[in-house]
């Protein structure tokens, strides 16, 4: 009686260590060596191996071996009717009359191969209804033979193993299915991408004068965005709200927009609807990122509230707009229309000095500033504003200067600093 309560301490203490292994080991070959060690270890047997059986293939791969030899390969295979009917059937014990009829076909191919290499027990992995593989074992080192005890012990262990293969298993397929699918993702958002950016062209097209601007002004968005620390799903929403910004001047008449002076007051007044007609276009319209339509609305708008179309001020004004606000500024400010030739890079940080506050948002300026003194300065090494801008645009030596300077004048934090110095 002793000795049966030691052997079935001694099986659940084996369980549980082979239970915590296969949940703790993240690594799966270690995981399959160690509970193959463990399943030996317990019964005390010589050798043995574990073996999956491959999806949809007849073919195995061994996972695991010990005291089979390191020149040991195991070459099984497994018909869809065998691995049927071993499904059903228990452990197979080789040398024994009664072995299930269900083993015949596979032992026939390979036991000349388990006698060789001194295998007695071929044991299936079974889960869910599913065999997903098989437990080679030899004999026990005492030379004992296998008691009915013994194969219960081996058969819980085994279907421990197999759990732990299955999961393996499952994890695999998911994280095919999330790299399918995330695939399949990146694929929807550069379609959907190069289909608004195509839509920015075509409201280019309609104004000969700014084609490009859009774009531009997309490029812009995305640049404030990122130096404000935007995540990367919110910075790629705003440079698609910037290609979109003047969507609605599709509604507006082509006579108007290229119009090669200063357009009259009924004509600005038909020009000016184009916000709220973007915002018209854009809101039935699912997409991927939210409050696109009201950047486009609100992308006239202004700090002091002199904006259009609904005359918003300060935070009443989407952040998102503020941001597509200056950059759309900041590309009128820097290329030539019609009826002016762009300012000088100098004129354009005075315009940033008198308007933060009015028109444009601080921290928004301050963002671009940044930007464009860490391109100028050479403390980045992407040049993408300055490439927009082009060569000879720029002179850094008179602009380094005005940037830091007005840097400080808008970042209370710099103003602090500059005055506790002073």
């Amino acid at each position: 009686m002793e000795s049966t309560t030691k052997k079935l301490i001694h099986t659940f203490g084996a369980l549980a260590d082979l239970g915590q292994e296969i949940a703790r080991t993240s690594d799966f070959n270690e995981m399959v060596r160690t509970s193959l060690h463990l399943l030996l270890g317990t019964l005390a047997i010589r050798r043995g191996a574990v073996v999956e059986c491959l999806l949809g293939q007849e073919s195995t791969k061994c996972l695991a071996v010990w005291g089979l030899g390191d020149e040991y390969v195991l070459e099984l295979t497994l018909t869809a009717l065998e691995r049927e009917a071993i499904n059903g059937a228990g452990v197979c014990s080789l040398g024994v009359e009664s072995v299930d009829p269900a083993w015949t076909t596979f032992l026939e191919r390979h036991e000349e191969l388990f006698r060789k290499k001194g295998i007695d027990l071929v044991v299936p992995m079974v889960v869910r209804g599913e065999l997903n593989g098989l437990v080679l074992l030899g004999g026990k080192a005492s030379g004992e033979p296998f008691k009915a005890d013994d194969l219960e012990v081996i058969s819980a262990m085994v279907r421990h193993v197999g759990v732990g293969i299955h999961t393996h298993r499952l994890l695999g397929q998911i994280e095919q299915r999330a790299e399918e699918n995330k695939r399949l993702y990146d694929e929807l958002r550069t379609i959907y991408r190069d289909t608004v950016r195509a839509f920015a062209a075509a409201i280019d097209i309609k104004d000969k004068y700014t084609q490009g601007h859009s774009e531009r002004v997309g490029k812009y968005s995305e640049i404030i965005a990122r130096e404000l620390g935007w995540p990367e799903e919110e910075v790629e929403g705003i440079a698609i709200a910037g290609y979109l910004h003047d969507i609605g001047k599709l509604i507006v008449e082509r006579d108007i927009i290229n119009a090669p002076y200063k357009i009259d007051a009924k004509a600005s007044s038909e020009l000016n609807r184009h916000p709220s007609a973007g915002f018209e276009i854009l809101s039935p319209i699912h997409h991927p990122y939210a409050d696109i339509p009201l950047m486009a609305k609100y992308h006239h708008e202004r700090i002091d509230g002199r904006g259009y179309p609904d005359g918003l001020s300060g935070d009443q004004i989407p952040f998102g707009a503020k941001i597509v606000a200056l950059a759309d500024s900041f590309d009128a400010m820097t290329t030539d229309r019609p009826y002016k030739t762009r300012r000088s890079f100098e004129d354009v940080i005075e315009d940033f000095r008198r308007n933060t506050g009015k028109q444009f948002d601080c921290m928004v300026v301050l963002a671009l500033c940044r930007t464009l003194l860490k391109e100028i300065s050479g403390e980045s090494n992407e040049r993408r504003i300055l490439k927009i801008l082009g060569k000879n645009y720029v002179d850094s030596d008179r602009v380094i200067p005005l940037l830091s300077e007005l840097i400080t004048e808008l970042d209370p934090s710099l103003r602090s600093a500059a005055a506790g110095k002073a």
